[in-house]
């Protein structure tokens, strides 16, 4: 498999798809993995760290997408034929899937107001990727610079562990009742780009950035997996970019193979973990994760202190 063995590629998809979506830094757990392994960090194993990360990003689709396939039990209308009975039971359920808006739009409101009413849920998804799109943009090369740094990943780690053990009684006032408005997707969007400091984790930024806008842990957790297709994907995508400007097109034809199971692998462990942590954080909270990043933190300090050479993904 190149520069990669079949193991290798399957345990470090399973790192991705179990770490990207915990509030744990999928970039520290890279750093452990890649060096437990020996595996050298060359130019396809940074690639492949990045392009598993759309199996993981399909697992969000595919997660919620179950919402298209939900059935309709309620009863066909009488006489209708075997097409029309099909489509009352599966069609009708791709409005919850895209989760458009049908309540009337405020009267008098214009064509623009009219469209931003019925995509609501896509607009507000977009509001709060933009400030992350726009300073991952004007930062990028001091962004890379900070990812050279393992220091500041472990750092991080153990500051953000320590954060998450309080982080339940300082953001409890969560509703059920709480309404996603723009104003609240954008601050969401701007507690993401904390998440460009290494260590820090995407997902641990929104979903405190939801709590801190009074969404609850769960409705916090789910905006944070919606808001990674977007997010995850144009970093996915400028990275690919940058890779093909530089001339890494034989990179990844030869090495396909890694990349397809790495994409299989981290589109399945990922599904698992998503499911896992709604569930966990729901009944839970995060003082379980913020235990463990401070634990990882320590480790890689510990390796750091002790002469090891830890280089990042």
């Amino acid at each position: 498999m190149g520069d990669l063995t079949t193991w290798e590629a399957i345990i470090i998809a399973i790192v991705e798809g179990l770490t990207e979506f915990l509030p744990v830094s999928s970039t520290g757990h890279m750093i452990i993995t890649q060096n437990v392994l020996g595996v050298e960090s060359t130019e396809f194993v940074k690639a492949f760290t990045f392009i598993i990360q759309f199996g993981a990003i399909l697992s969000v689709v595919v997660l919620y997408w179950k919402r298209f396939f939900r059935l309709n039990h309620t009863p066909a209308p009488e006489g209708a034929s075997s097409l029309a009975r099909f489509l009352h039971k599966v069609v009708l359920y791709w409005k919850r899937f895209f989760r458009l808006n049908h309540t009337p739009a405020p009267e008098g409101a214009s064509s623009l107001a009219r469209f931003l009413h019925k995509y609501d849920f896509y607009w507000k998804l977009f509001v709060a990727f933009i400030p992350a799109a726009v300073l991952g943009l004007l930062c990028s090369d001091f962004i890379d610079a900070m990812l050279e740094s393992v220091t500041v990943v472990a750092v991080m780690l153990i500051i953000g562990g320590v954060f998450m053990l309080f982080c339940d009684k300082i953001f409890n006032k969560g509703s059920e009742q709480t309404e996603l408005t723009e104003k609240r997707a954008f601050w969401i969007g701007m507690f993401q780009c904390i998440s460009m400091i290494p260590g820090v984790s995407r997902s641990m930024a929104t979903i405190v950035g939801g709590m801190a806008q009074k969404l609850t842990r769960k409705a916090a957790a789910e905006f944070s997996f919606f808001l990674a297709v977007p997010t995850m994907f144009a970093a996915m995508v400028y990275k690919m970019f940058k890779l093909f400007r530089d001339g890494g097109m034989d990179i990844i034809v030869n090495n396909l193979p890694a990349l397809f199971v790495g994409n299989v692998v981290a589109f399945v462990v990922a599904l698992l973990a998503i499911k896992f942590f709604i569930s966990f954080v729901t009944k839970y909270g995060f003082k379980a994760f913020g235990w463990y990043r401070i634990i990882v933190g320590v480790a890689i300090l510990a390796l750091l202190l002790t002469g090891h050479t830890l280089e990042m993904a």
